[in-house]
């Protein structure tokens, strides 16, 4: 109608276009498309072996990709400079296992040039300050988890892509981290998670990306997924059983 003016998505800040993976005869990815916008939690979603993994270390240029291109904020990026962008936060390591927290973190702090002021929010926002003497492979499994959290958050990249950030955590625990993922989103970084528990899903992420058999079945808000799945209301966990 004359007069209304009709509301643009944002710029990305990612664009994924194409994105192919083979193993032999196996094929784990198969032409993906998305885009991730600024300030954004799109959460990457699916069952085992569904490529989720796989979809993040292309993207990060960890495993090369058959075919296609990753564009950050409106540039082609190639593989070996994601890194420059993204980082990426795999599931389950034990970085330096024989080092205490606190070598581990002033590490981090030193390598992307922050202050100390920067080091010590970030181990008060993951609640840190009890281990820090600790070597990691002493850790817990939610400790170990806060202390990969910490780190991403002392890097500056514009990206981050956290492989399972609730793994290890009890619920109220996981909705603090939402919390704190929350205020780094609103910082203006851009979040993508791969999540298993579907619930936890739901409840952070603006946006969710269906992976199934290395393709991208959808990529929407919950609303915009249900409309897809045909389904006037519903929980994700309804929608993922209709589209898959």
């Amino acid at each position: 109608m004359q007069g209304e003016i009709s509301a643009l998505p944002p710029p990305s800040v990612l664009a994924v276009a194409g994105l192919s993976r083979r193993f032999g005869d196996y094929q784990a990815l198969v032409q993906a498309d998305f885009e991730v916008y600024p300030g954004e939690i799109l959460g990457i979603i699916g069952p085992n072996g569904a490529g989720k993994t796989t979809l993040m270390e292309c993207l990060a240029g960890l495993q090369p990709a058959d075919a296609g291109e990753v564009t950050f904020r409106g540039r082609r990026l190639a593989p070996g400079r994601r890194k420059e962008a993204m980082f990426y936060l795999p599931d389950g390591i034990t970085p330096w296992a024989e080092q205490p927290v606190c070598r581990i973190t002033g590490f981090f702090r030193e390598m992307f040039g922050r202050s100390l002021a920067d080091e010590r929010l970030a181990i008060d926002r993951l609640a840190l300050g009890p281990v820090l003497g600790k070597a990691t492979s002493a850790l817990s499994k939610g400790y170990r988890r806060r202390l990969l959290l910490a780190l991403a958050l002392l890097t500056p990249h514009p990206v981050l892509i956290l492989d399972e950030p609730f793994d290890g955590f009890d619920l109220r625990q996981t909705l603090g981290v939402m919390a704190l993922l929350r205020e780094i989103a609103a910082e203006k970084r851009t979040l993508i998670l791969s999540i298993h528990q579907l619930n936890d899903a739901e409840r952070i992420c603006d946006r969710l990306l269906l992976l199934d058999a290395g393709r991208v079945l959808g990529c929407g808000t919950l609303a915009e997924l249900r409309q897809q799945a045909d389904l006037s209301h519903g929980s994700l966990e309804e929608v993922f059983l209709a589209l898959t």
